[in-house]
């Protein structure tokens, strides 16, 4: 039971603190420290996917050295699939398996096991959430439901983002041209307020 609360609170709170962000960077970074600090582990990172390099870019983390992150590119359709075939990837040895593309970096960072999540938004994988352990790890059902319910969160966040980010480089377009045509409103021109089809007063020429 207490596990189960476990989960229930780790989601609400993450829910109740990423619904505040306005950057996809920063649900991340929640994400990850929220991930790292319910689970325990040694460390948490969210990637996106970046279309045209076919590569998982960092975007947050938590517990993981600066050193390790830099390690390298992680290719999107190699090595994990977790963002490709849209399952989640458990590896309980980091060091045996042929899936890792950085063993020795990962043995270097105390890195035992890995548990890897699609980040989907409107059917699409955007990304990946990884949770690292220093200590072999049999990851349960329970573990990879509560990370894959963490990760859709994460990724309807990111959406949130998105479209924030978009609806307001709309309205500064939109204000821009207001404030260019009300320039041009404001100019006075002797026949201003006559329409064009009325020819005008002999009084005139």
């Amino acid at each position: 039971m207490k596990t189960h609360e476990l989960h229930y609170e780790t989601i609400t709170r993450l829910t109740t603190a990423i619904s505040q962000c306005k950057e996809q960077e920063e649900v991340a970074m929640i994400t990850a420290e929220s991930v790292k600090s319910a689970f325990n582990v040694k460390g948490c990172c969210v990637f996106l996917v970046n279309r045209e390099t076919r590569e998982l870019g960092l975007v947050g983390s938590s517990g993981l050295s600066q050193e390790y992150l830099e390690k390298g590119p992680t290719h999107f359709k190699q090595a994990i699939k977790e963002a490709k075939d849209a399952v989640p990837i458990a590896i309980y040895d980091v060091m045996d398996d042929p899936r890792i593309e950085y063993p020795e970096e990962a043995k270097k960072e105390g890195i035992a096991s890995l548990l890897g999540v699609p980040i989907i938004s409107h059917n699409k994988i955007i990304g990946a959430l990884r949770l690292y352990t220093a200590d072999p790890w049999e990851f349960s059902q329970d573990n990879v439901t509560v990370i894959q319910a963490v990760a859709l969160i994460c990724g309807m966040a990111m959406d949130m983002c998105r479209m924030y980010k978009g609806y307001k480089t709309s309205i500064e377009i939109l204000k821009n041209m207001r404030d260019s045509s009300s320039f041009n409103v404001n100019k006075w021109t002797p026949y201003e307020g006559v329409p064009t089809s009325v020819d005008r007063s002999i009084c005139d020429y």
